[in-house]
């Protein structure tokens, strides 16, 4: 039991330690380290993708099974990741044959992701419009100050990406042209919104850097599975 314990913990933390030396030390043999590493991720990012589609194929094919709600939909997406992967596999229909690239100019598989697969994700982006829409309209009630304030920017920025901005503060002088619509619409986005998502990525840097110690470490020991 110990050594199914201490065994990938200890792999993680050395493997962990020599990927941030690394960084800072990029010479012989740390930096082949590093490399060789790096492909080890590729190989075990394979395995990972074969475990996702065996998961998929596990998790509608129950859904047919139990015809629990919308199963007939489970059949078109199991239906469309075997056509898939078989015309992948075996480049059938693609013009340079088995050389070629598989989504060659002209091949089967090319023709099902432009035709299909980017239709389908352009059509579910179009009807997220209209949930982010309904969300905007709850979240911009001015209900108190930072509601309030979040109303204002976004009305600003709204305004001034169209022409209707530029339409009502078109009458301001040139001395006082940073306080347009516009203007003031590229500086939110530019000083407002960049020193936000400046802050965001920062709490995020943190946030790995912690879990990166505590796996180093041996104190998160989740990817273990189990409790």
């Amino acid at each position: 039991m110990l050594l199914r314990v201490w065994l990938p913990v200890g792999v993680a933390m050395l493997v962990g330690l020599i990927l941030v030396v690394a960084l800072f030390v990029p010479h012989y043999p740390l930096d082949k380290l590093n490399g060789d590493f790096s492909e080890y991720f590729n190989i075990i990012a394979a395995f990972a993708f074969i475990l996702g589609a065996g998961n998929l194929i596990k998790v509608h094919s129950d859904k047919i099974y139990r015809k629990t709600k919308g199963w007939p939909y489970s059949w078109v997406t199991i239906i469309g990741f075997f056509a898939m992967l078989l015309v992948g596999l075996t480049k059938i229909g693609n013009p340079e044959g088995m050389t070629g690239a598989v989504e060659a100019k002209g091949s089967w598989f090319g023709l099902g992701y432009d035709a299909m697969f980017t239709p389908l994700q352009s059509t579910m982006f179009s009807i997220l419009a209209f949930f982010v829409a309904s969300a905007s309209y709850r979240a911009f009630r001015a209900k108190n100050t930072e509601a309030t304030l979040l109303l204002g920017a976004a009305l600003v920025i709204l305004l001034g990406r169209t022409f209707v901005g530029y339409w009502l503060t078109a009458w301001m002088p040139h001395q006082l042209s940073f306080l347009t619509i516009p203007e003031l619409s590229n500086w939110v986005m530019a000083t407002v919104n960049q020193a936000g998502q400046r802050a965001i990525l920062i709490g995020i840097g943190l946030g790995v850097i912690s879990t990166s110690l505590k796996i180093i470490l041996g104190i998160e020991r989740s990817y273990l599975g189990g409790e």
